[in-house]
């Protein structure tokens, strides 16, 4: 008789234990992804600034896999793996505890934000002006040389026709030339509070940031980066 009674009362305990441990496994994996979530979009908030993106927004997608998460008695840390590719970013769980383990996990990314487009339909060799372009909100997950600043496009022509709406990228468009070859240019060098400056001759054509090889006014050629209409400073110095 006493057997008869405490079978199902142990029997009910077990199965309560087992529907709380369950509880915890199911919490305990969804906090970690939640944590994951985190950090891979810290990691896009990053990138992000970094890139310069106007007002990003994030769409952040942890894999779920059937492997059971081991629970941790202490707090689990969450490190950057690889975050390069935002299809497959790869993130990596710690549990710090003796033994401890490491779980991988994969995350899918998008990122949107605000950049250049077309205001209207764009002619080949077409010099931009403020009311060619304006700006948009678009998935840019795949355009990382997209413009984020309507100044950045200022005077530059494109090399191809392009449609209204379109996102103009860097590939898309011809920055104009600052120096020309024959130019007579001045070479200047800052450091810190100094300036020194001298005038030369410019043996190339280049862009603003476009490497050129300049005679400077002692006769010696040297390589510079051109900053400005007409002005260039020593290729070697810091950028």
């Amino acid at each position: 008789m006493f057997n008869k009674l405490i079978v199902p009362g142990f029997s009910a305990l077990l199965l309560t234990g087992i529907i709380q441990s369950t509880a915890f496994s199911a919490t305990f994996s969804e906090l970690t992804l939640a944590k994951v979530q985190e950090a891979a979009t810290t990691t896009l908030t990053k990138q992000s600034e970094i890139a310069g993106y106007l007002e990003p927004k994030f769409d952040v997608e942890v894999v779920k896999t059937s492997r059971p998460l081991p629970a941790c008695p202490t707090a689990v840390n969450v490190e950057t793996l690889d975050a390069r590719s935002l299809s497959r970013m790869r993130f990596v769980v710690v549990c710090g505890a003796s033994p401890g383990w490491r779980y991988e996990f994969v995350v899918r990314a998008k990122i949107s934000a605000k950049v250049v487009v077309a205001a209207t339909d764009l002619m080949p060799g077409k010099f931009l002006s403020p009311s060619d372009v304006l700006l948009e909100r678009h998935d840019i997950s795949g355009m990382p040389d997209s413009f984020s600043d309507l100044t950045a496009v200022e005077g530059m022509s494109t090399r191809r026709s392009v449609r209204a709406g379109d996102v103009l990228r860097q590939n898309m468009l011809v920055a104009p030339a600052l120096v020309k070859r024959g130019d007579q240019v001045r070479i200047v060098a800052r450091r810190e509070q100094i300036e020194v400056s001298m005038s030369g001759e410019a043996l190339d054509t280049g862009a603003r940031g476009a490497s050129v090889r300049v005679r400077n006014s002692s006769g010696t050629i040297i390589r510079a980066r051109v900053t400005d209409a007409g002005t260039v400073e020593p290729a070697d110095l810091p950028h």
